[in-house]
C-alpha cells in the first residue's frame, strides 16, 4: 500500500501498519487508499484533505490527520537517499538515557525540499514476528515488559497494576506493554489469559469497557524459548518495531525465579535495552540467600547495569502506611521534637500474614527472616528512625536509611525467638518445612546513635497467627513525677501515650492519651483519638504494585533497597542465620491460629516491655 503526499512517498506495508476503525462509523475494516485524501504543503507545514462526501471516508482523512503531528522532516543529502525516521512528539521533556548519551541525530535526519525521500518499516516478513497491526495514533514513549508473563505473579499482580494505572490516566495513551514468556502463544491468547483479571476501580467505572479494549491492543506476547538471549533479542526487535524508531524508555520487570535472574539480566543487558531514552529494570526479592550470594548477585547486575536502573522491589513497601511514615514524621511540627530516645519507650513493628500468600517460597526453604525481615521488617524501622533528609530526592533518602541500618547492632540469639507452625486438627500446612525454616520472628533491635540509643524496637512476625495485622506501635515514656498517679488505677502500661500505625484490619492512625472520665469525681481514661481512613476519605486505596510501579516509571526509588543498603541489612542478620546453619538456635513450634512462641513474651519482659496484643 503507499500514500502519497505531493512530491513524498511513504510505502507501509499493509499488515504492519492498520487504523483501528470506530465500530459506529465503518461497517468494514478500513482500508485506506491512495485515492482517498490529497496532501496541500503550506508553510512548511503537511495538510490532508478527504475526498469524497461520505461520513466515513471523512473519518478516514481524520484518522490519517493525525500522521501531521508527527512532524515529518526529511534527510541530509548525506544520507542514504531511501529512508527517513520520525521524530517522536511524545517524548518526555528533558529525556536522558540511564546508561549513556546518546546523539539526537541519529532520530531526526533532514533532506533538502522537494527531494522525492521514502520512509521504511523493517516488515513483520523480515523480523519473523506475528502480524498485529500496529496504532498509528502515536508510537509508545514508554514500553514496558513483564518477563515471566505467564506466571502466577504477573497475572494476580503486575497486569492488573499496569492497568490500573492505565485506567487512572498514570501511564501515556499510547503505551507498549510487552509479556515474555517460554509459551508458544500470541498476542490474543495473552490478552485472554490476562484479560480476567484486569478490573476498574470500584469509584471510578467511566469508559471502563473502552479503557480495557485499549489497553489490551496495546499489549503483545514474546515467546523467547528456551534461548534467553535469542528470546531477548526477538524482545527487542518487537519492542522497536512499536516503537517505530521514536525516543522510547523502557522498564524490565523481571518476575522470574531466582535462579533465572542472572542468566536474563545478562541477555537482556546486552540484547533488549533501548539507546535511545533510559532502560529500568525490576526484581523481585528475595535478593539472595544469604550476604554471600547477594553480594555476588549484586556485582554481576552492576557489571550489566547501572545503581539507578536498579528496583529492588518489595509489595509490602508500596502499602500507604509505609508512605505515611515520613509524611506523618516530617510534616507535622508536634511530633518531630518528640522522635527521640528522650520521649520514646520502644517501637513495636507488627506484621503477620496469610498462611496461604508464601508457601511457595518457604518450600524452598527461605524462610521468613530472607523474605519479610530482611527488607520490609528492616525498610520500615530505617524510614522510621531515620534522620530528616536534605530532600524527597529518592537517593537522599535512602543515604539517610543507609546510616541507620549499619547503626543497628548486630542481632544476637539470646535476643531473638524463632517459631514454626505446627498443624491443628484438618489445617492446610506446608508439609515440605525442614525442621530449621522459620514462620516466626521475634527479636528485640538497638540503634546505636545518639538519637535512639537505648531505645528497643521491637520485631513480630509470622504466619498462622491468630489474626492479619499489619501495624507500627510508638509507646512514650511515662510522665515524670506525675501528679496523677493514684488516678490512673494499678496498671501504668495502660496509661502511657502511644502513637499508632494500622494497615490492616483497618487503616488508621491512632493516638491513645489520658481524660478525665466525665461526672463527680476524678477518673481517668485511656482513649484512642483516631483517624479511620473509611470513614474520613470515600475511595479504594490502590494496590501497593500500582504505587511502586508509578514510583519507577517516575524515577523515585526510595522505597527501593540500594546495593548498601541490601549489604548492611544481611549484616545485621547473618549471625542469626550462621547460628541457624549450625543447629545452635532452636525453633519453637506454635499452634495454627494461636499468639505464637510463648518464649516472645519472655523476650518482651526482659527488656521491660509489655507486647500489646490488641
Amino acid at each position: 500500500m503507499s500514500v502519497s503526499f505531493s512530491s513524498t512517498s511513504l510505502p507501509f506495508s499493509d499488515s504492519s501498519f492498520a487504523f483501528q476503525r470506530h465500530p459506529r462509523l465503518c461497517s468494514n475494516p478500513l482500508t485506506v487508499a491512495s485515492n482517498n485524501f490529497h496532501s496541500v504543503t503550506s508553510g512548511g507545514r503537511l495538510a490532508l484533505n478527504v475526498g469524497g462526501t461520505s461520513l466515513c471516508r471523512r473519518f478516514r482523512g481524520f484518522k490519517l490527520w493525525v500522521l501531521e503531528r508527527l512532524n515529518f522532516q526529511f534527510q541530509s543529502p548525506k544520507q542514504p537517499k531511501n529512508r527517513i525516521r520520525i521524530e517522536n512528539n511524545l517524548e518526555n521533556s528533558g529525556l536522558s538515557n540511564e546508561k549513556g548519551p546518546v546523539s539526537d541525530s541519529s532520530s531526526i535526519l533532514h533532506a533538502p525540499d522537494g527531494m522525492v525521500t521514502s520512509m521504511e518499516y523493517p516488515s513483520l516478513l523480515q523480523t519473523g514476528l506475528s502480524a498485529t497491526p500496529m496504532d498509528v495514533s502515536g508510537k509508545p514513549s514508554l514500553c514496558i515488559s513483564v518477563i515471566g508473563a505467564t506466571g502466577e505473579l504477573a497475572k494476580s499482580k503486575i497486569f492488573p497494576a499496569l492497568f490500573a494505572l492505565y485506567y487512572s490516566g498514570f501511564l501515556p495513551e499510547n503505551v507498549g506493554i510487552f509479556g515474555y514468556s517460554r509459551k508458544d502463544i500470541t498476542d490474543e491468547d495473552l490478552r485472554s489469559i490476562i484479560a480476567s483479571t484486569l478490573t476498574c476501580r470500584v469509584d471510578h467505572q467511566e469508559n471502563c469497557a473502552d479503557k480495557l479494549d485499549a489497553f489490551l491492543r496495546r499489549t503483545y506476547h514474546i515467546n523467547g524459548g528456551c534461548d534467553n538471549k535469542y528470546g531477548m533479542s526477538m524482545l527487542n526487535a518487537r519492542m522497536e518495531q512499536i516503537e517505530g524508531g521514536s525516543k522510547t524508555n523502557r522498564i524490565f520487570y523481571l518476575s522470574v525465579p531466582q535462579e533465572a535472574v542472572l542468566d536474563v539480566t545478562a541477555c537482556l543487558s546486552s540484547s533488549a535495552q533501548t539507546q535511545k531514552g533510559w532502560n529500568r529494570i525490576i526484581f523481585e526479592k528475595p535478593f539472595g540467600f544469604d550476604a554471600l550470594s547477594s553480594y555476588r548477585m549484586t556485582q554481576y547486575l552492576l557489571s550489566n547495569f547501572e545503581e539507578k536502573q536498579i528496583y529492588r522491589i518489595d509489595h509490602l513497601l508500596g502499602r500507604n502506611l509505609i508512605e505515611n511514615l515520613t509524611v506523618l514524621r516530617f510534616s507535622n511540627l508536634v511530633f518531630e521534637p518528640l522522635w527521640s530516645r528522650t520521649y520514646i519507650d520502644n517501637v513495636q513493628v507488627i506484621l503477620s500474614e496469610d498462611l496461604t500468600k508464601h508457601l511457595g517460597r518457604y518450600f524452598s526453604g527461605y524462610g521468613i527472616i530472607r523474605d519479610i525481615v530482611h527488607s520490609h521488617i528492616l525498610q520500615t524501622i530505617a524510614l522510621l528512625a531515620m534522620e530528616p533528609p536534605v530532600s524527597l530526592d529518592g537517593e537522599d533518602i535512602r543515604n539517610e536509611k543507609v546510616k541507620v541500618l549499619r547503626s543497628i547492632r548486630k542481632l544476637e540469639p539470646k535476643d531473638v525467638i524463632l517459631g514454626q507452625y505446627r498443624a491443628s486438627g484438618g489445617a492446610k500446612v506446608d508439609t515440605c518445612l525442614n525442621g530449621l525454616t522459620p514462620t516466626y520472628f521475634a527479636a528485640a533491635l538497638y540503634i546505636d546513635n545518639a538519637r535512639w540509643d537505648g531505645v528497643p524496637f521491637f520485631i513480630k512476625t509470622g504466619l498462622g497467627l491468630i489474626k492479619h495485622q499489619m501495624e507500627i506501635r510508638i509507646q512514650f515514656r511515662n510522665v515524670p513525677g506525675n501528679v496523677y498517679r493514684e488516678c490512673m488505677g494499678h496498671n501504668m502500661d495502660r496509661a502511657v501515650n502511644e502513637l499508632i500505625l494500622r494497615d490492616v484490619p483497618d487503616e488508621a492512625i491512632l493516638v491513645r492519651v489520658n481524660n478525665k472520665v466525665p461526672g463527680l469525681g476524678l477518673q481517668l481514661d485511656s482513649s484512642e483519638l483516631n483517624l479511620l481512613y473509611k470513614d474520613k476519605y470515600n475511595m479504594e486505596v490502590p494496590d501497593s504494585y500500582e504505587q511502586l510501579l508509578l514510583d519507577v516509571i517516575d524515577g523515585d526509588n526510595h522505597l527501593f533497597m540500594r546495593s548498601d543498603e541490601l549489604e548492611a541489612a544481611w549484616n545485621i542478620l547473618t549471625p542469626i542465620l550462621n547460628e541457624i546453619d549450625k543447629e545452635n538456635i532452636s525453633v519453637e513450634l506454635y499452634e495454627m491460629g494461636g499468639r505464637g512462641p510463648v518464649g516472645a513474651y519472655y523476650l518482651w519482659a526482659k527488656h521491660g516491655v509489655r507486647w500489646v496484643e490488641d
